[in-house]
């Protein structure tokens, strides 16, 4: 008989767990608002210093208005800008794993690997130079047991927003994705455009899904832009593919049993 999927998870780790295990994705809350708050300031700050412009406008209208200080042509210079400086900090990365801490540690565990560079998306309008044709991660060589911390800097909802697949459906695409081979991704989006979720995040909510999940993004149709950061997390112990421990990932929180349990050689007579 096998074991329940959820083991001995108490009532509250019940919602959330059940949710992922049947969608592959769960949205909640930001557990830290102070520190989501922080970091939205701190990219507000930089953006203001980089196109010297949107002193006048709040942290929230600027970023969902920045397309009236930058075009496309400028826009990689300035989110490189931005994200560069967020990890630059030292508290960045603490920061935003106080952000959904909690439901990172329900759906993956305690003993956990970050990815080492956050990523950032913004999306202007109309931009079709900022697009991210459907795929899994997993596909370009990452681990299936990784998942994505997403969380936006401003609310998102339809094309200003990322879709997914949810679990049910997104395996029996899957299934067939050889068929599409030579006719390419946008052939493969258009098969499974009926079923894909465009997802409803607002400010203040954060998305952790499975990037086993086929997802990515179309021209933003909205009249504001996205902000998005997203990470990867992963168990410490869990199988690794070409993301590597030490290279694209860093421990965070390893336990003292595992600590000892790494750290420790059998001595030499045994076996021999």
């Amino acid at each position: 008989m096998n074991a329940h999927p959820l083991g001995f998870a108490d009532a509250g780790d019940n919602t959330a767990c059940r949710a992922f295990l049947r969608d592959g994705f769960v949205i909640a809350a930001a557990e830290d608002r102070s520190s989501l708050d922080r970091i939205r300031s701190h990219i507000a700050s930089a953006v203001r210093h980089h196109l010297d412009a949107g002193e006048d406008d709040d942290d929230a209208a600027l970023l969902n208005q920045v397309h009236r200080y930058v075009d496309k042509s400028g826009l990689n210079e300035l989110r490189l800008a931005v994200i560069n400086g967020l990890r630059a900090q030292d508290w960045f990365r603490p920061t935003y794993f106080s952000v959904a801490r909690g439901l990172i540690e329900k759906i993956v565990g305690n003993e956990l690997v970050m990815q080492r560079g956050a990523g950032l998306s913004v999306q202007l309008p109309g931009d079709q130079s900022s697009l991210l044709p459907i795929h899994t991660d997993v596909w370009d060589g990452d681990s299936p047991f990784e998942v994505v911390l997403w969380v936006p800097m401003v609310n998102c909802f339809a094309t200003k927003s990322m879709y997914i697949l949810p679990l049910d459906v997104d395996r029996d695409y899957q299934s067939r994705v050889a068929d599409f081979r030579e006719q390419g991704s946008e052939a493969l989006f258009e098969a499974v455009e009926k079923d894909a979720q465009f997802l409803k995040i607002d400010y203040g909510s954060v998305l952790l899904f499975s990037q086993t999940l086929m997802h990515g993004n179309r021209v933003n149709e909205e009249e504001t832009t996205r902000w998005s950061i997203n990470c990867r997390f992963k168990s410490v112990m869990s199988p690794y593919a070409d993301k590597r421990l030490g290279e694209f990932f860093e421990p965070i929180s390893v336990r003292p049993a595992t600590h000892i349990g790494l750290a420790y050689e059998m001595p030499g007579g045994f076996g021999d």
